[in-house]
């Protein structure tokens, strides 16, 4: 039987989870406007049904960030669905922006989001 002390300690760590996500993503959009990565223009609706990984067959990876991946998320928040426990977007920042003037900051972020949410 779980005590009323644990159940308390739960909530309060899966508050924190869904606050410190909701944080990142609000400072990966930051990110991106401020590199001059973020789009106005919609990707055509057939890009966004790619199977793909990351829909790199049809899209830079900050669109995908900008429109699949941060809309996604922000509704997983909100509605305090499950968040992903396994996710790898350092990797795949390291593969695109290594050497662009921006990548060290990016890659960061992503990096402590993916370790964030592994370590349920």
């Amino acid at each position: 039987m779980i005590s009323y002390s644990d159940l308390a300690l739960m909530l309060s760590f899966t508050f924190m989870l869904y606050l410190t996500s909701q944080n990142h993503l609000i400072k990966l959009e930051q990110l991106l406007k401020e590199f001059q990565l973020w789009s106005d223009i919609l990707p055509p609706v057939s890009a966004m049904t790619s199977t793909a990984p990351f829909c790199c067959d049809v899209m830079a990876f900050e669109q995908w960030l900008q429109f699949i991946f941060i809309p996604k998320m922000t509704e997983l928040v909100v509605q305090r669905h499950p968040l992903p426990n396994n996710m790898a977007l350092a990797p795949m920042a390291e593969h695109v922006w290594q050497s662009k003037p921006h990548g060290e900051v990016m890659i960061a972020l992503l990096r402590q989001f993916d370790i964030l949410l592994s370590q349920r």
